[in-house]
């Protein structure tokens, strides 16, 4: 059973993506698109790096992203790069409305996803996952120092 978990999540997180880009698709958004303008409301000064892992993209893919960001009036990016050579990336008042209208179709997605749980049972949900992945991460950590 244990070695079924992981395929099991992997087609949730396809699913789950699968469903919020048709939430996002009519306001023009993708979901890495999505994430990063939300990263970037909800933490000023990010960075591009920390941007792509939350995006999980590539440094390189996350430029590109912005750019097109930029390019729809939806992000302004500072001309000089700053001390680790990023450029700093701040929403638009453009921006404001649109990131709102995603926030709530992602919700949706998120409200379908939970609804076969009741209280107890989303918060066990919630709580395995968190332990599996903090499990595979600790997995790792040893990996590389042992």
């Amino acid at each position: 059973m244990p070695e079924e978990l992981g395929v099991l999540i992997k087609q949730t997180q396809a699913v789950l993506h699968q469903r919020m880009d048709e939430a996002l698709r009519p306001l023009g958004l993708s979901v890495p698109q999505y994430v990063c303008l939300q990263a970037l409301r909800d933490l000023p000064g990010i960075t591009g790096s920390e941007l792509a892992r939350r995006a999980f993209v590539s440094r390189q893919s996350m430029n590109v992203l912005l750019q097109g960001l930029q390019a729809r009036g939806l992000v302004k990016r500072s001309a000089e790069p700053g001390p680790r050579r990023e450029r700093t990336t701040t929403l638009t008042p453009a921006s404001a409305e649109l990131v709102d209208r995603a926030r709530v179709a992602v919700a949706g997605v998120a409200e379908e996803m939970a609804a076969p749980f009741d209280s107890n049972g989303l918060t066990a949900f919630r709580a395995g996952l968190v332990a599996a992945r903090d499990a595979l991460a600790a997995g790792d950590v040893a990996r590389r120092l042992g």
